[in-house]
């Protein structure tokens, strides 16, 4: 009764009240934007979509590895953006294959060519060198900036070198043979310096335009194959300029009709003084600093626009070529200005434009480039959309040094990708790029490679060690092993890893934290399996295949893993249309339990012989197939399939250690050797004999051989007496010892 009444008084039953959690902090994604030089929450204008503009090579020579700086650095933000954080980039890059540097080099190109099939005289071509050489003395003259004049008179010592050897040979009348050797050398070294006589001398005369349009064809073509090496995943759209001309056109004709432009002697210039008197605009956003920079100016400019002419047409020092009329030697195109070609800044403001229309979300480029290509690219695109918001995020790769030494193609102090990817992977390359902060300057040297080098090793050890213990023949419920303390704190830690990774991506797309996190991670992992192995348990197979599985999808997401594996870096290269690991696997652990098998019967009986070929397989066959087993006591073997280069070297590495251990115990053997027949030389002087032989020091001694006086004739001092007294009797106990070792007959 009183429990129904009690039941009565509290009325009908009803869900308590609840309360959501507090929750945590949601860190977003910040990009460090030149605009403002700091770090601004990244918003794109509509939605997840991502309008992006990259900068793309002039194509003039090969690709190097100042370009990879800025490429590989550009698809690592563009796929994290994409792959990790979601959004969907519309990714655009432009070529540029009309240029200054491009007219000038496929002009100095095709004359030197020229010149080279022409077969000039010895004497001929002494003359050519003579004079070009002094063409090329006033431009070294002229020379102010230190490392172009370095350059210079690197190439005018070449020179030098080559011509001496030549006029000797010639005033000397030796065979043809060896003139004909000194004559191609010359020719060699002279190649820069009798290019640009050339060009002075019959560039104006060029007018085929073809000339100027297979130059950049193939070297852009080279640029491709290089991105495709390095795994940059191609624009989504691709510009060429020679494509654009008639937007480039159209794009000046409303510049200069919104009166930002105007027209001098055939050539359109910017106004930069009245676009930046207007007040809805600002010239030079990014840096300000620089405006009145004159050298920066005039090599924005380009080497064939800078003459006197040239510049005395500009209303302004600060005004910039929209577009250029073409002088003799150069290609053109028809414009309501007359026969020209376009200036360089406007060919991505008009590609851009007709692509991403009146605002991106993100433009990216290197950070030589900010002023005056990527200011100017500014102004006129805003002078054309009478906007002030052209490009919302600006974001610029850091330089790269060689050795600590600035890199520069002009200067040639460059490496090649291709000369890089002969040294290093791609995969390298890529790790090397993520351990370094993508805005800040990176230097390309022997220690920034081996880092990378001992960070991948690290990774793929970790990986073929889960690999292995993954393997391990299990029922479907033994897959689901029970969670103890260690389990526990390696998950703990593992989350607090992710949320870390989490953290660095989005201050600025942090990859050099983020390694580091992912490094400590495997590390933690590591120190979970040998603690398991140790007691003899077997470690969590799902928790470790979670961290292997995580740690492989975020290196996809940078690009350093291409296959589909779940775990691990691909074995046997990308290109395998099969995979080689589920292959192989399975007959390479029947070999293994064989050999386990054998080694234990060979033990027990003592066969050194099949003990010998066994470590023979392991260490000497095996590895040429890609195979390591690593043998450990009371435990499985366990096999990972390795590079084989990998594997090679480390052979390499092991023999050579072995060899030093061996030559080490060799040297303290002959060592001791020696000290023991020193001892035992010194144990066959009679005392009696052992000062006779110090005439420097004695000239009397007693009938026991004793010294009584030095070579002065003073009688020794009580105190020196007492000094060689001990001697005289340690020696008497050696001598005793060495005949006594005599009678028993073991003094050799």
């Amino acid at each position: 009764m009183a429990a129904a009444a009690a039941e009565q008084g509290k009325g009908k039953r009803v869900q308590p009240p609840w309360s959501p959690p507090e929750g945590t902090n949601h860190y977003r994604l910040c990009l460090y934007n030149s605009l403002t030089r700091n770090k601004e929450v990244f918003q794109p204008q509509n939605g997840r979509k991502v309008l992006w503009y990259c900068c793309g090579p002039t194509v003039y020579d090969a690709s190097h590895m100042g370009h990879a700086r800025s490429y590989i650095s550009f698809d690592i933000l563009r796929r994290i953006l994409r792959d990790y954080f979601k959004y969907d980039v519309l990714y655009c890059m432009n070529i540029t294959d009309i240029d200054d540097k491009i007219i000038k080099r496929a002009r100095q190109n095709y004359l030197f060519e020229r010149y080279k099939e022409g077969k000039s005289a010895p004497a001929q071509l002494l003359e050519d060198v003579k004079t070009a050489s002094e063409l090329f003395s006033v431009k070294l003259n002229e020379t102010t900036d230190p490392d172009k004049r370095q350059m210079l008179e690197r190439i005018e010592n070449a020179v030098k070198s080559a011509f001496d050897p030549l006029q000797k040979a010639v005033q000397a009348k030796v065979p043809a043979e060896e003139i004909s050797r000194c004559h191609e050398m010359l020719l060699e070294e002279a190649k820069d310096l009798l290019s640009d006589w050339l060009d002075t001398k019959f560039g104006s005369q060029v007018t085929d335009n073809s000339i100027f349009s297979k130059l950049p064809k193939f070297w852009e073509g080279e640029f491709h194959k290089d991105m495709e090496a390095l795994n940059v995943l191609p624009p989504d759209v691709l510009t060429r300029v020679s494509e654009y001309v008639p937007e480039i056109v159209d794009f000046v004709k409303r510049i200069v009709d919104n009166g930002y432009g105007y027209v001098s002697n055939g050539s359109v210039y910017f106004d930069t003084v009245k676009f930046d008197s207007s007040e809805k605009h600002s010239y030079a956003k990014l840096v300000p600093e620089a405006v009145g920079d004159q050298k920066a100016l005039q090599e924005g400019e380009g080497d064939l626009s800078i003459s006197a002419d040239r510049l005395s047409e500009k209303h302004s020092p600060n005004d910039f070529a929209l577009w250029k009329s073409s002088k003799p030697g150069e290609p053109s195109w028809d414009s309501p200005w007359g026969k020209g070609r376009p200036g360089w800044h406007i060919e991505c403001s008009a590609m851009a434009g007709s692509i991403l229309g009146e605002s991106m979300d993100i433009h990216g480029g290197g950070f030589d480039l900010r002023f005056p290509h990527h200011d100017n690219e500014l102004a006129q695109s805003e002078a054309y959309f009478e906007n002030d918001h052209w490009v919302r995020y600006f974001l610029h790769t850091g330089h790269l040094t060689i050795a600590g030494c600035k890199m520069s193609k002009s200067l040639k102090n460059f490496i090649t990708i291709k000369d890089a990817l002969k040294k290093h992977t791609a995969r390298q390359l890529r790790l090397a790029f993520l351990m370094h902060s993508w805005k800040d300057t990176l230097d390309y040297s022997n220690n920034t490679m081996e880092s990378a080098i001992q960070y991948e090793k690290f990774m793929n050890e970790f990986f073929l060690n889960v690999k292995d213990i993954l393997r391990a023949p299990t029922d479907v419920t033994g897959q689901f092993q029970k969670w103890e303390n260690q389990e526990v704190e390696l998950n703990k830690n593992f989350y607090d890893k992710k949320a870390a990774i989490h953290e660095a991506l989005c201050d600025n797309i942090d990859t050099r934290s983020v390694l580091e996190e992912m490094r400590s991670l495997v590390s933690q992992s590591n120190s979970y399996i040998a603690a398991k192995k140790s007691s003899r348990q077997m470690p969590n197979r799902l928790l470790l295949e979670n961290i292997s599985s995580y740690l492989t999808q975020m290196l996809k997401i940078f690009g350093a893993i291409e296959s589909d594996d779940a775990i691990g870096f691909p074995v046997g290269g990308n290109s395998q249309n099969i995979n080689i690991e589920s292959t192989v696997m399975p007959y390479l652990q029947v070999l293994s339990k064989f050999r386990e098998g054998v080694r234990q019967i060979a033990r027990e009986k003592k066969v050194t012989e099949v003990l010998q070929l066994s470590d023979a397989l392991r260490d000497d066959i095996l590895p040429e197939l890609g195979v390591r087993f690593e043998d450990h006591e009371g435990l499985p073997t366990v096999v990972k399939l390795v590079d084989k280069d990998t594997l090679l070297k480390e052979r390499e590495e092991k023999k050579k250690i072995e060899e030093e251990k061996k030559r080490k115990k060799e040297a303290a053997a002959r060592k001791k050797q020696e000290q023991e027949a020193a001892k035992l030389a010194k144990m066959k002087i009679p005392p009696h004999e052992m000062f006779k032989s110090e005439h420097d020091k004695y000239s009397m001694f007693d009938e026991n051989g004793f010294p009584t006086h030095d070579t002065e004739g003073k009688e020794l001092s009580k105190g020196q007496i007492k000094k060689l007294k001990k001697l005289y009797e340690t020696q008497e106990k050696l001598y005793k010892e060495y005949l006594q070792m005599v009678q028993n007959g073991s003094a050799n």
